[in-house]
């Protein structure tokens, strides 16, 4: 059976935080005419609260590079790119540079921040150009780098296509656990786990009255104790608050601090949108958060955000206006 088969058999999704089919979009790439294709694997891992790709890189290196190099032959590219974190790079070039060897994959640094994981924001870096979202379509599978079709992967979703392809894929994912938890980390448990039961089983559920951030650090869905008993999405993180001892005003303060720090400035609604956040949240706690502004400003930062940095401003802070800060 083709690797692209065996992707389909497994149901696997991309684990970068969108979830697609990783075999549909491997049988785009090779499916896509051009004389020359690439592969780029992603291991910006800017998002806080986010940590498997760095736990994996650091444990099991060479199976991401075997992902690679499966993916290269799939899809007919000549050419892959490990395109590391700033950190990253720093810590593991020498290593996976040993592992590499001979493939023609190159060991690339992220020039940028977190917006340098955004998948085009990528291509235009290791162009040379400056980190910024592009356009869509077209869709990296047709018009990816130097206008090449290319495929890009999370690096937890190529670590799993190679497991797959040997025949030692479990379904399972990675779980990045922190907050007012006993035993905060990295964990492999079943990917289809509830978040209730993720936290169970990592000995990480709350005896306290608590709410969560699922799915990243500043851009994940704000849940609460009894809208747990959903699979988790996103990038696979889970952030655990005990809510007596949570101020959701400076909750939303460290949000907006990320936000105004990884903005690319591109776009009017966001630059402008997450600015004016900054100034609701920033007033003196006397004063009462607008909340109907910041709720105004949400909508558009959903509805006319360029790329999803800005969407998922408007993700996480719509749950904290909804559901724990009170008019």
């Amino acid at each position: 059976m083709e690797i692209i088969e065996k992707l389909k058999a497994a149901g696997l999704r991309g684990r970068g935080g969108a979830g697609f089919p990783a075999w549909q979009k491997w049988q785009m790439v090779k499916d896509a005419r051009g004389e020359k294709k690439y592969v780029v694997c992603n291991v910006s891992e800017g998002e806080p609260a986010v940590a498997k790709d760095g736990y994996i890189l650091e444990r099991e290196p060479e199976i991401v590079v075997e992902g690679i190099a499966l993916a290269m032959e799939a899809v007919g590219a000549g050419k892959g790119y490990l395109y590391l974190r700033k950190d990253y790079f720093d810590k593991y070039k020498d290593k996976l540079a040993g592992i590499v060897g001979g493939k023609e994959i190159e060991i690339a640094r992220e020039p940028g921040g977190y917006l340098g994981g955004e998948e085009t924001a990528l291509l235009d870096s290791l162009e040379g150009k400056r980190c910024e979202p592009r356009i869509k379509p077209p869709f990296p599978p047709q018009a990816g780098l130097f206008g090449c079709p290319t495929l890009i992967n999370n690096l937890e979703t190529l670590y799993f296509a190679a497991k797959i392809d040997k025949g030692e894929y479990k379904n399972t994912r990675f779980y990045t656990i922190s907050g007012d938890v006993p035993s905060a980390g990295v964990f492999e448990r079943g990917e289809n786990l509830t978040i209730k039961e993720v936290l169970e089983k990592t000995g990480n559920l709350p005896e306290f009255d608590f709410f969560v951030q699922a799915g990243g650090g500043a851009s994940g869905t704000i849940l609460m104790q009894d809208e747990l008993d959903i699979p988790l999405s996103g990038a696979g993180s889970i952030v655990v608050y005990d809510k007596q001892k949570t101020d959701p005003r400076e909750l939303g303060l460290q949000w907006i601090n990320f936000f105004i720090r990884e903005n690319c400035g591109k776009c009017v609604p966001c630059r402008e949108g997450v600015y004016r956040l900054r100034e609701i949240f920033s007033q003196e706690h006397l004063e009462p958060v607008d909340i109907a502004r910041a709720r105004d400003i949400v909508k558009l930062l959903a509805a006319a955000s360029f790329c999803p940095f800005g969407k998922g401003a408007a993700n996480s802070f719509g749950g904290l206006l909804e559901k724990l800060i009170k008019p």
